[in-house]
């Protein structure tokens, strides 16, 4: 026996001298690596990120889209003027984008339930018309990790579905299957404001709760997704309703778009507390490049003074505006679609004139969000941080302003000394890893029976 213990005992020591060995050796690799990003030409630099951004797979898991964009005469297959479409992809070398089915709050009635479902039903048919009938040669939806290497792989583009707002289920807990069925692989329960589901960031704005976290039905819905393999997206519920929902749920979460709230101060991103629950519920939180998640002091500094240049064209134009989300949420989904392509107008006005501006504030910029993902890693670690845009839907920032910009975050990773082993995680690796888990776990509950 003592002879036994004494074998099992060296052994340990070998493990730990060779478990020890190994960190030394990566950490030694990780600073040479740094050190040589301090020395390389900003060519060279950038052609290293270049090679890199091509080997690995690019994932941006929040992009809004907009129906008028999936017809016939005006689709994704043009360079149009919206911040995501195919030629845009190409040209950045971004390969998955997760197209968004959102849908606004509004009343909790069957009439609001209606409405909401079929506008969500649009999305979902526009999507599929995307990748069967406008593009199928190239873009391909995938529902799992291995259908998004195998697609890419081929040189097509790759299409994921997510819900933003799981208001449209209504009452129907079978729509969450139906949604699954439709290609959908994560969704909140909530947007901006109370569903039926759960409560919302927002409610942090007069401290006004409807459910105290996630609802009954919300509870039933949680059981499904998780049956049926759909991540469950933490990044516009409440507090509260995000910490039901990690004790509620069997398998990993994700925070589709969602940064750091210790850097910027905003509902919502989440916090340190938060953050130690996604790492240790076993998530990814998706790094989201909103400027006003991303450093709300330049962002407001900025914006102050574009306001004014901004104010003077609405004028001059006579278009109807709206600044605050209240008054968004209260138009209806024609009236949001019209004013989101107004917007876009006038901001590029507005950009124009500030480029002729000499000493304007400065742009919040892809450093700045790469300050982000830096501060994740160190407090939840590498595994649990990837990367998405929030593009058509306000997204974007100085360098990453669509998705023909992609590479720019990538160069800026290399910049920091990530390894090419990282930013894959960073761009991919983590959120696929997540949706496996998620799906082994649906295996095993229905397994159960």
């Amino acid at each position: 026996m003592k002879k036994q213990f004494a074998k099992q005992a060296l052994k340990s020591r070998s493990i730990f001298k060779l478990v020890f060995l190994c960190t030394l050796i990566l950490a030694a690799s990780c600073k040479e690596a740094k050190e040589e990003e301090k020395t390389m030409s900003e060519e060279d630099l950038i052609a290293k990120a270049k090679a890199i951004h091509e080997r690995v797979i690019t994932l941006d898991t929040h992009c809004d889209i907009n129906v008028n964009n999936f017809t016939d005469s005006i689709n994704y297959t043009q360079e149009l003027d919206n911040q995501v479409n195919l030629p845009k992809m190409i040209k950045g070398g971004l390969d998955v984008a997760w197209f968004i089915v959102y849908t606004g709050q509004d009343t909790l009635t069957d009439e609001g339930y209606a409405k909401a479902y079929e506008n969500a039903m649009s999305k979902f048919n526009a999507i599929h018309k995307l990748t069967k009938e406008i593009a199928p040669d190239q873009i391909e939806l995938a529902v799992t990790s291995d259908d998004v290497r195998r697609i890419q792989a081929t040189g097509k583009k790759v299409a994921m579905i997510g819900i933003e707002n799981g208001y449209p289920i209504g009452t129907d807990i079978s729509r969450v299957k139906q949604f699954y069925d439709l290609g959908a692989r994560y969704m909140s329960l909530a947007h901006n404001g109370h569903s039926q589901l759960c409560d919302s960031n927002t409610g942090e704005a007069d401290n006004v709760w409807l459910h105290n976290g996630v609802s009954e039905l919300g509870k039933q819905v949680i059981a499904e997704m998780n049956k049926y393999g759909m991540m469950i997206d933490v990044s516009h519920p409440s507090k509260e309703a995000i910490r039901d929902m990690i004790e509620l749920s069997e398998a990993p979460i994700i925070a589709s778009h969602s940064s750091a709230r210790a850097l910027c101060d905003h509902s919502r991103n989440l916090d340190d507390e938060q953050l130690g629950w996604m790492k240790e519920n076993g998530g990814v939180v998706q790094t989201v490049a909103f400027k006003s998640y991303v450093n709300k002091i330049k962002d407001e500094a900025r914006s102050a003074k574009t306001k004014e240049i901004q104010d003077r064209i609405v004028d001059s134009l006579g278009v109807k505006w709206v600044s605050s989300w209240a008054e968004f949420r209260g138009m209806t989904e024609e009236e949001q679609i019209a004013f989101m392509e107004t917007r876009k107008k006038v901001l590029a006005m507005v950009d124009e004139e500030v480029k002729t501006i000499a000493d304007f504030p400065e742009a919040v910029n892809v450093a700045d969000f790469v300050d982000h993902i830096d501060y994740l890693i160190e407090k939840i670690g590498l595994d649990h941080v990837g990367i998405s845009s929030d593009f058509d839907g306000g997204g974007g920032i100085e360098g990453w302003n669509d998705a023909s910009e992609t590479l720019n975050v990538t160069i800026e990773l290399v910049r920091r000394g990530y390894t090419e082993e990282e930013i894959e995680k960073l761009w991919s690796g983590n959120l696929l890893r997540v949706l496996d888990e998620v799906q082994e776990v649906a295996k095993k509950i229905q397994a159960r029976g």
